[in-house]
This record gives structure tokens, sequence and C-alpha cells, in this order.
């Protein structure tokens, strides 16, 4: 057993910075894998509305935690934690180098800084009553049961208000007394990758979205796991099920997921400042400012 901790490589940034290309550069010069850390590319047959790594690129780089379960079985971040450690430690065991690469911020601190995750899945019923009270009572709620979470979470942050009120009325314990850091023991390099021109990258995946087959996509899942299925209420999917039920029109649904796509990447930018402090990389030249910090982290 090595006497030093296993060093891991961590690229995160906001949906649509490119993330999925510069990783892929930067695991063919260091000879590594990627394990994708993205909380619906982790579900088959969700390809074109997640912008999963196509065929071609899966084929050039070897990716875990990407198509592991069907749609109709959502996996919790506990859940995705122990699955996503497993295969990290394996490759570790092998003396491989881990390479984790994804926006999804809670999915990746999770694993990294070993959140304990209560293993409450979504309740559904019990969303949607919170979710007609509002934020302004959500918040008052969760004053009254978990202050100490209130010191934590955005007032306008609802989708943590109501989870931390769903841990509680499930669990009949606060959040904040469970959310134990038990950080594994790896000496970790975490690069940011953010973009100036972030907007127009949104616009012009949003189209290619809907020009590649997105609406047929959500078609064929529809056809499969029903209308209600749960994940089809994100982003992307919520705006081509729209169209298939002639509610909207395809330039609508590419308006709406746009800016929808622009609030939530706002919203990742807003946890990496605050929960993450990557070393951003120069735009100027990703890969060569990547491959010159992991260099210097390696040596």
């Amino acid at each position: 057993m090595s006497l030093y901790p296993p060093k891991v490589i961590i690229l995160i940034g906001p949906t649509a910075s490119g993330k999925t290309e510069l990783a892929i550069e930067i695991a063919e010069y260091f000879k590594t894998r990627i394990h994708n850390i993205d909380s619906r590319q982790i579900y088959k047959s969700m390809d074109i509305g997640t912008a999963k790594p196509s065929k071609n690129q899966q084929k050039k780089i070897k990716h875990f935690l990407i198509d592991i379960e069907e749609p109709i079985h959502q996996i919790n971040v506990k859940q995705f934690q122990e699955i996503a450690q497993r295969s990290i430690k394996k490759e570790i065991k092998h003396n491989n180098l881990p390479f984790l690469v994804g926006g999804s911020g809670l999915y990746m601190n999770s694993i990294t800084k070993g959140f304990f995750v209560p293993d409450v899945p979504p309740q559904n019923n019990l969303r949607r009553q919170l979710e007609e009270l509002g934020q302004t009572k959500c918040w008052e709620l969760l004053k009254n049961c978990d202050p100490l979470s209130t010191e934590k979470i955005n007032f306008a942050d609802h989708i943590r208000t109501i989870r931390a009120l769903e841990v509680f009325y499930v669990t009949g314990k606060p959040l904040s007394i469970l959310k134990v850091q038990k950080p594994p023991e790896w000496r970790i390099l975490e690069l940011g990758l953010d973009r100036d021109n972030l907007k127009e990258r949104i616009l012009q995946r949003t189209r290619n979205m809907f020009s590649s087959g997105i609406i047929e996509e959500t078609r064929h899942l529809i056809s499969k796991y029903g209308f209600e299925l749960p994940i089809l209420e994100t982003i992307g999917y919520r705006e081509a099920k729209d169209v298939l039920s002639n509610n909207s029109t395809i330039d609508k649904a590419i308006e709406v997921t746009t800016k929808k796509t622009i609030q939530f990447a706002k919203r990742q930018k807003t946890w990496f400042r605050n929960k993450n402090d990557p070393l951003w990389l120069n735009n100027k030249n990703l890969l060569k400012d990547a491959i010159i910090k992991i260099e210097s982290f390696l040596s």
C-alpha cells in the first residue's frame, strides 16, 4: 500500500462550458479515463437532452458512470455517491489516475468531500405541496424546524430549501445535523472551466439539441415510460414535452430552454464560488493551461 494519498483530478464548470471536449483532450494527453459526474447522464436513452458524450467520444476515452440506470429508476445523491466512490477506488487500486468531470456540484462534492447524504428519495407529493406554498412560507417552515440550514442555504434557493424540508419531514431530523463531512484521503486538484461567451454557447447548444432530435428522444421516453416520467420535468425535456403536447412551438421551446439553462448555469457558478475553490483555467489556451497545472500537481 502506498504511503502517499492517491491523487485525483477534477474538472468542474457550468453547463455548455465545454467540459466534455476539454476533458477528452486532457484524458488523451495523460492516458487516463473519465468519471462523468452528472446527475442526468447516468440514465440510459437520455443522450441528446443531457449533452452526453457521443459514442465516438466514448470510444476515444472510456467514460464511467454513464448509462448506469433506466430513467424510471431515479438514483439519489447517496446512491450515486456510493456507486461513484466504488468506481474511483477501483481505478486507484489499479494505479490509474481518476479524472472526475461534471457540472453537478452536489454530486461532485458528495464524492470528493465525503458528505453523509440522507437516503431519502424524492417525495413528489410533498414537493408539490411545498411548491404551492411558495418560497417565503417554505423558508419560514425551515427556520422553525432546521434553523442551521437557513444559515447555509440562500433564501432564494427554493430547490435546497424544499430538499431540507423533505429530509426533515421524512426522517424527523434536521438536514444540518445529518450532513457530516468525511472527506476521502485523496489529494485533489480541482480545475474550473468558465467562458465569457457562455450565454451564446448555451443558445447554440440548445438549438443543436432541438435540431438533433430531443423531441424524438422525448417521444421515445414517453412511449417507453409514460408521460409522467419525473425526469422529463428537467430543462429541455419539459419544453420538448410541451411541443409534443401542442402547447408550444419549437422556436418558443428553444427560447424557454435557453433562458432556463442560463439561469441554471448562473446557479452552478454561484455554487462553485461558494462550495469549491477551483483553479480557473485560462480561456486563451485551455488545454495548455490544464496540462501545466496537472503536471505540476503530479510532479
